[in-house]
């Protein structure tokens, strides 16, 4: 490889570790209303109160951590 190669995969790869920080902060999606928002902040918070423990270990939860987020009032992030 020459070195503009170097540097393009350099810089490649620093968006993606941009990239997943970011989306880790925000895991909805941006263009959502207030409401929307609600509406998919309780609809995956049922969905996870609904995931059995084979499911949980899949998403690297406990049933604990499950549990407090899924109780956790629509409106609060």
């Amino acid at each position: 490889m020459n070195g503009l190669s170097d540097v393009r995969l350099a810089l490649y790869g620093q968006e993606l570790v941009d990239g997943q920080a970011r989306s880790a902060k925000t895991s909805y999606p941006r263009n959502l209303s207030r409401w929307a928002l609600f509406q998919h902040r309780r609809a995956t918070r049922r969905a996870l109160l609904s995931l059995n423990a084979d499911q949980l270990k899949d998403v690297g939860l406990t049933a604990e951590q499950a549990r407090e987020e899924g109780v956790k009032p629509f409106w609060r992030e």
